[in-house]
């Protein structure tokens, strides 16, 4: 893989689980190599407390985490993103901003672990949809993304977000 910083954004309608998650996955396992952003069509205005636990439990920072619009990043002076994954499928239908530079797009649609009820069930969900969010992640971080062709790569974008563990 190319020295270049690939910058991502992961969507969801309500920007305050599974793509805050995500977020802080690929910010986390890029190590460098990734740039992520989050967010949602109709941002729900606070991070779930069970992303937040997940996150903290996990060793991960919360500092800045906050839910927030995709309007944001199609303002003037946003990132020009390498590759937009929807993880809820609520987002993938929707008609989204134009972004500049015609990113790549994936739909890695997840079990939103955010209605289930009860609270060890719903910390299992979370756990569940994290590992899934990872697993996924490091599988495209494994491909030769600079070497591989438009077409190839969405090829391989849309069979990662496939993946069943």
């Amino acid at each position: 893989m190319s020295e270049k910083t690939y910058h991502v954004l992961v969507l969801c309608t309500g920007n305050s689980a599974r793509s805050i998650l995500g977020e802080v996955l690929f910010n986390h396992l890029g190590k460098g190599l990734f740039k992520a952003y989050s967010a949602g069509s109709k941002p729900a205005g606070r991070v779930n407390p069970g992303a937040l636990e997940w996150l903290q439990a996990n060793g991960h920072s919360t500092e800045g985490l906050r839910s927030k619009s995709w309007d944001e990043f199609a303002a003037p002076g946003a990132p020009e993103f390498d590759f937009i994954f929807t993880v809820c499928d609520n987002a993938a239908g929707e008609t989204c901003p134009v972004w500049l530079g015609h990113p790549a797009t994936a739909h890695w649609g997840i079990p939103d672990p955010a209605h289930v009820e009860g609270d060890e069930a719903r910390r299992t969900a979370f756990k569940r949809a994290a590992e899934q969010l990872a697993r996924r992640i490091q599988l495209f971080m494994a491909l030769p993304i600079d070497r591989l062709d438009k077409l190839t790569l969405k090829e391989k974008l849309a069979e990662i977000g496939r993946t069943q563990d």
